[in-house]
């Protein structure tokens, strides 16, 4: 176990008293492939932490990644090439119930699918209603900024990647703890897509968005942002009042 794993996986199981729900099902540690809840939706990668099995009345914080473009396909293993699934697939005790999925080829990603998806996530295993988080790098960057705009009451944090997002909707998400990440010499999804959203949302008065710009880097910068322990600690240190705990909040 890493120096920082153990710290985030003690903020992880400080969690808020669990909740009553069905049963759930049989589950294996680790990370493993997933086929789709349902036709049409995605298949996925879910990473369940090591100790899960053991504490059968704690329930875990979710993370949601949406990957990139060049991960698109059939190939369900491609998920874990960068950010969370890579970390969680070298570390078991990586403190977050993880889901990963799958986007098809040429395909861009569906909010309508990923609430269900993420529905089914949270009724079949032990997750915390209060901390649901989200990410996503590059296309997956768009899409959070999108998921987020259009249900900022759904998730306790997001972190988007190399994304940009609508500033004009940039209001929506004045209440909820943002971090944008970008490289400043990215010239596939220019630094101005995070720069946009981050002013906008403090322009509507929100105190809770934070943004990351490296120097001299171009679009990747998934490798420093999701390598970093410090985003974890973040993440784990948000959490959604009682009375938001995963609803919608659609426009």
């Amino acid at each position: 176990m890493t120096y920082w794993t153990a710290a985030l996986l003690g903020l992880a199981l400080a969690a808020s008293p669990a909740t009553a729900r069905t049963k759930a099902p049989t589950v294996v540690e680790g990370q493993t492939p997933q086929p789709p809840i349902e036709a049409g939706n995605y298949p996925y990668q879910l990473f369940v932490p090591k100790g899960y099995l053991a504490e059968s009345a704690t329930p875990y914080p979710l993370l949601i990644f949406l990957h990139g473009s060049g991960e698109r396909g059939d190939d369900v293993a491609k998920v874990k090439v960068h950010g969370p699934p890579k970390i969680a697939d070298r570390d078991p005790a990586f403190p977050f119930l993880t889901v990963s999925p799958l986007l098809g080829a040429d395909q861009d990603w569906d909010i309508d699918k990923l609430d269900r998806l993420v529905d089914h996530i949270a009724k079949t295993y032990r997750v915390d209603p209060a901390r649901v988080y989200l990410t996503g790098l590059s296309r997956g960057g768009h899409a959070s900024w999108r998921w987020a705009i259009a249900e900022p009451k759904r998730f306790a944090a997001v972190a988007a990647v190399a994304g940009r997002g609508n500033p004009g909707e940039a209001c929506r998400l004045m209440d909820l703890p943002v971090w944008a990440f970008h490289g400043d010499r990215d010239d596939v999804v220019v630094p101005e897509g995070s720069f946009n959203m981050a002013r906008a949302i403090r322009a509507c008065g929100g105190r809770k968005v934070r943004l990351t710009i490296y120097p001299d880097l171009g679009h990747n910068a998934w490798d420093p942002a999701y390598g970093d322990p410090a985003l974890y600690a973040w993440l784990l240190e948000q959490k959604l009042p009682s009375s938001q705990n995963i609803t919608k909040d659609k426009k």
